[in-house]
């Protein structure tokens, strides 16, 4: 997953973003159409958007709305439609900022910095007798520790995020695993099964993680 998609159809504008993010030890990665940015949020995943809303074909309105439906990850606007209509629009969509171009890269970086301050500072995610320590990338059930490798750890944390909705098996695989990755999907399904054996009552007949056949898992709690 990277930390900060950039959506942005000035190239020039969006290499200079990207340079001054990359910088301060943030992963980048950009997009010039909606299209594309909803296919590599969909693919990688993002902790926050930065979104421009005058984009060709699905515009930044389109974009924030479909991902804001699925998920709560953070979005900026920036943009130079300064209208009140369409800030009102913005903020009504999802996103957490609307700032208008030009705007000072120090006040963009510090308020990114601020956003992510305030995700870190939520350490802990509980779901019923099982917590997530985020800080330290344990798992407990019922206070009792559980061995968990790295990916376990992250591919049900994605899980419990998404609490109720359908993941696919290909954007599972690439937010864990990364699109690159050298292993095979089927290292997905054996995950999977192992954290059954973690987490559930009854491994062979899960209420936890539920398989949707033809389409992924989805976590019921």
């Amino acid at each position: 997953m990277v930390d900060i998609l950039i959506v942005e159809d000035n190239n020039e504008l969006c290499g200079l973003l990207c340079e001054f993010l990359r910088a301060e030890g943030y992963v980048v990665s950009s997009a010039d159409t909606g299209e594309k940015a909803l296919s590599l949020y969909e693919k990688y995943g993002a902790r926050l958007v930065l979104l421009d809303i005058n984009l060709p074909g699905i515009d930044g309105f389109a974009v924030c709305k479909r991902i804001r439906a699925k998920e709560n990850t953070p979005i900026i606007i920036l943009t130079a439609r300064c209208d009140k209509e369409d800030k009102l629009n913005g903020i009504v969509l999802g996103a957490d900022d609307y700032i208008e171009k030009p705007y000072d890269i120090d006040i963009l970086i510090a308020k990114i910095k601020g956003i992510f301050k305030r995700r870190l500072a939520i350490d802990a995610v509980t779901e019923n007798d099982i917590t997530l320590d985020l800080v330290n990338g344990t798992v407990t059930k019922n206070g009792c520790p559980l061995t968990m490798t790295a990916k376990e750890f992250e591919l049900l944390h994605l899980l419990i995020e998404n609490k109720g909705q359908t993941l696919t098996k290909q954007m599972l695989f690439n937010r864990i695993w990364g699109a690159d990755s050298e292993s095979e999907p089927q290292t997905l399904t054996v995950h999977i099964k192992w954290l059954r054996e973690k987490i559930e009552p009854a491994p062979k007949n899960p209420t936890r993680i539920l398989t949707v056949w033809g389409k992924g898992y989805r976590w019921e709690g």
